[in-house]
């Protein structure tokens, strides 16, 4: 797929150090893109299990039942998301990352779209409920073979004293695919009669979420297939390992890495799908009114991301990070109470906890990466990731409603508790291998991503 060369393609193969000159800048357009594709998809289906899955799907249930059954097939892409790591890593080796890529979205394409034309189970019975958790688990292994490695790439390719700003530029994808896929919803639930939206109107979102996938691809490949990025990807052994020797290998640090962003990734859906739940379920409230709260809190949770860009260049990603989990464990102390406070609680507890998520999420990617031997960074990378999101939110609104239904609301601050003791354990433990290495004179394999 042909591209025009820019100068910093150009520099790649003239000098030295010809590969360190890559545009930063034209890499964290690839990532945002493919972020934001990604996110979208994860918010659309986020939204549905809320406010369309359990009475489409779930019919015979009562609205919580029905919202908790929605919720366990929701956490099935979590647990898919590691098998398809393991299938698409073994596509690149043999076959590359462009077959990888147009794979890996083909599939989640499909998935997506798919779920446009789902029965409910007035129309088809049980087999409803086995279409909608078959997307989802194909949507799972899809994100598994979407990782690209544009991420790590950009890492590495970052000047040092910007490191913190450019490892933000992939987060923003989170805010700004909920944001678009909040103000879908929203306009359709708003404009349409009850009927004719659990009709037809929700459909809408996942159309929309099939060709935003389109563009992502092209844009992906665009950058992806280029010679001057294959060079790259090769240079800085940026290729897919086997998986077995990369746990082998790496499985200390991938398990520290997939722990230290369990409080930014807990609080993640606590201030999304959880809320959303709560407000549905338990208050008189119009799902529209609180998805224009998210959308608004997620405006600041981008400002927010980009704060810590900033911040974790003069006080260093961990230094933040640790910070942040400290912040969410006293947030998680009072916050949930306000769900019950009426709009002005609601918007106070989004608008809150957006900030914290956007300064704690912001680097949460690759906290421990620069840990990972070269040679495995790829394969380790794409693996932590998988297993953070499978500990730290897969099972969050499905946990956090369990509490808060059987134990009050306030309780649903446990699991943000919880996320924030583990991020903290992980990053000390982190230290303490990091002060090891040092010690043994192995410090270069851990040097750089402070």
């Amino acid at each position: 797929m042909a591209t025009a060369q820019t100068p910093a393609m150009a520099d790649l193969h003239s000098g030295e150090h010809g590969h360190d000159q890559a545009s930063p800048g034209e890499i964290a357009i690839g990532v945002i893109i493919g972020r934001t594709s990604e996110f979208f998809d994860f918010f659309v289906f986020a939204i549905a299990s809320v406010i369309v899955f359990p009475r489409l799907v779930f019919p015979f249930a009562s609205e919580l039942t029905g919202t908790l059954y929605s919720f366990m097939i929701f956490a099935l892409a979590f647990m898919a998301r590691p098998i398809g790591t393991v299938i698409f890593m073994t596509v690149d080796r043999a076959y590359g990352k462009t077959a990888k890529l147009i794979s890996a979205l083909f599939l989640l394409g499909t998935a997506t779209v798919a779920l446009a034309f789902l029965p409910g189970y007035h129309d088809i019975g049980v087999a409803a409920i086995w279409l909608l958790a078959l997307a989802r688990i194909a949507q799972g292994l899809a994100w598994g073979g979407a990782w690209d490695g544009m991420a790590s790439l950009l890492a590495l390719n970052a000047p040092a004293s910007q490191r913190g700003w450019y490892a933000m530029v992939p987060q923003l994808g989170a805010p700004l695919g909920l944001i678009v896929a909040s103000a879908l919803f929203a306009y359709f639930a708003g404009n349409l009669s009850a009927e004719d939206f659990f009709d037809w109107g929700w459909r809408y979102p996942f159309f929309v979420a099939f060709a935003i996938n389109v563009v992502a691809l092209f844009a992906r490949l665009r950058m992806v297939t280029t010679e001057e990025y294959s060079s790259l990807f090769e240079t800085r052994e940026l290729q897919p390992a086997r998986i077995s020797e990369t746990v082998a290998r790496e499985g200390q640090n991938i398990m520290l890495g997939a722990f230290a962003p369990l409080a930014s990734f807990a609080l993640f859906h606590m201030v999304t799908v959880f809320p959303l739940s709560w407000v549905f379920l338990f208050t008189r409230e119009s799902p529209v009114r609180f998805l224009i709260i998210e959308i608004v809190a997620a405006v600041f949770g981008v400002g927010a991301i980009v704060a810590s860009g900033i911040i974790a260049d003069r006080v260093g990603r961990k230094s933040l990070l640790m910070g942040s989990a400290i912040a969410i464990a006293i947030y998680s102390g009072f916050a949930p109470q306000l769900l019950d406070a009426g709009a002005f609680g609601e918007t106070i507890y989004m608008v809150i906890g957006f900030i914290l998520l956007g300064l704690s999420f912001g680097q949460s990617s690759g906290a421990i990466a620069s840990n990972f031997k070269q040679a495995y960074r790829y394969t380790a990378s794409a693996l932590t990731s998988d297993m953070a999101w499978l500990f730290g939110a897969g099972f969050a609104p499905l946990v956090a409603l369990l509490l808060a239904t059987n134990l009050g609301v306030i309780a649903s601050g446990a699991y943000l508790l919880s996320g924030a003791f583990w991020t903290l354990l992980a990053l000390w433990l982190s230290g303490q291998r990091e002060a090891g290495d040092m010690d043994a004179g192995t410090q270069a394999t851990s040097r750089g991503q402070e």
